[in-house]
């Protein structure tokens, strides 16, 4: 099923065939070190990652996790998508790219797709993001996106902070009289990550 289109690029349900693009993309250095090890290591083991994972979520909110292709060639190159974490009061939106297609805008491309679906065609009012610390690519497109640092967040199981994203408007103004204390080096790596490269994804 297509889910939205851009000039570029195609959004649409994983399906049990695209386990080897899966299998590639969850193994690659950069996945496992920003969005983490999905234990993914076969083909059999990237179709129950498919299957209980991103087609339980279309089942169960009507969004997930999708396929990024090119519309030219219907080549894969990554994921994009919305998704509800338990440890979350708001969706978010989360990407992941193939490495040789970083770089080029689509990362931005495909998450803006997403949230418009969200919002226009799925009625949510508010989306947000999640990034590791030190993925300064990944922050440089959710600022593209409207998203502005909020607060650090401890998601459970993981042994590192993460960085909570918000509609820009929202960090401005949330807990006004009680402002976010900002975290250390907040501001030298924000200008860190004007220089970064668009691309990665996902949580």
């Amino acid at each position: 099923m297509i889910v939205c289109e851009t000039v570029r690029l195609r959004l649409r349900h994983l399906l049990d065939s695209d386990a080897a693009f899966i299998l590639l993309l969850l193994n690659e250095p950069d996945f496992i070190r920003n969005i983490g090890d999905r234990e993914v290591r076969t083909l059999d083991d990237a179709r129950r990652y498919i299957q209980h994972g991103p087609m339980v979520s279309y089942s169960q909110h009507g969004f997930g996790l999708w396929l990024v292709e090119l519309r030219d060639s219907s080549d894969p190159i990554g994921i994009c998508g919305l998704l509800k974490r338990d440890y979350l009061q708001d969706v978010d939106v989360g990407f992941a790219l193939r490495e040789g297609y970083r770089g080029k805008g689509f990362a931005f491309e495909a998450a803006e797709a997403a949230m418009r679906y969200g919002k226009e065609d799925l009625g949510i009012s508010r989306i947000v993001a999640i990034t590791s610390p030190d993925n300064h690519a990944s922050m440089k497109v959710l600022r593209k996106l409207g998203l502005e640092f909020e607060r650090a967040l401890r998601i459970p199981d993981q042994t590192r902070d993460t960085r909570l994203f918000t509609p820009a408007e929202r960090s401005l103004l949330a807990d006004k009289g009680n402002p976010v204390e900002e975290l250390p080096d907040e501001k030298r790596e924000a200008e860190r990550s004007a220089d970064a490269e668009t691309g990665r994804p996902d949580r």
